[in-house]
């Protein structure tokens, strides 16, 4: 039977957390990958928001996830559930409830902002999670070197650490694919 692009019965369901930063493109992220109109929390942003919410290096931005965002990608043989999460630290407590039965997290950095990603790695290192990081390419980010980005984010040499444009289907794809593999070769 010729592969329909839909779950079926014996695909394995496996659950992946995109995570990041406020503003580094996780609900892109998962808009770009996501088969199904994909589930998202996006509210404008408030003045009472502005006293918590950072806008440095992101001063366009006008929404904010509030709680996930949810989408689905099926492929031969597995359906993936993917879950965007928020970035802000108020935050936090959905976080270990968001993690529960995932499989591996794709940290989105961003280098107008790369030590905001530092917390997040934190808490993914901490619930003992898979991980690769994507470097969110914008348009006025500063371009560093591989080997610079890995040192900076102090990164073990086997965890993956691509570029991605998260609008883009394509990369998006690429990004998780470096994920999955990386979550393949760990498993016993």
């Amino acid at each position: 039977m010729p592969y329909s692009g839909r779950p079926g019965i014996d695909d394995v369901p496996v659950k992946i957390v995109i995570a990041g930063p406020f503003g580094v493109g996780k609900t892109t992220m998962v808009g770009a990958l996501s088969e199904i109109p994909p589930l998202n929390t996006e509210e404008v942003l408030t003045e009472a928001g502005a006293l918590v919410d950072d806008l440095s290096g992101v001063s366009e931005k006008t929404t904010t996830t509030t709680a996930i965002d949810f989408g689905r990608l099926t492929l031969p043989g597995v359906v993936l559930y993917l879950f965007g999460a928020p970035g802000q630290t108020r935050y936090r407590l959905l976080w270990q409830d968001l993690v529960r039965g995932a499989l591996g997290v794709l940290v989105l950095a961003d280098t107008r902002r790369i030590a905001d990603s530092y917390d997040v790695m934190d808490l993914v290192e901490t619930a003992g999670l898979r991980y690769a990081v994507a470097v969110n390419d914008f348009p006025d980010s500063p371009d560093h070197p591989g080997d610079v980005l890995r040192k900076v984010l102090d990164l073990d040499p086997a965890t993956p650490l691509v570029r991605v444009d998260a609008r883009d289907p394509a990369s998006a794809r690429g990004a998780l694919i470096a994920l999955v593999e990386h979550i393949e070769e760990m498993l016993p």
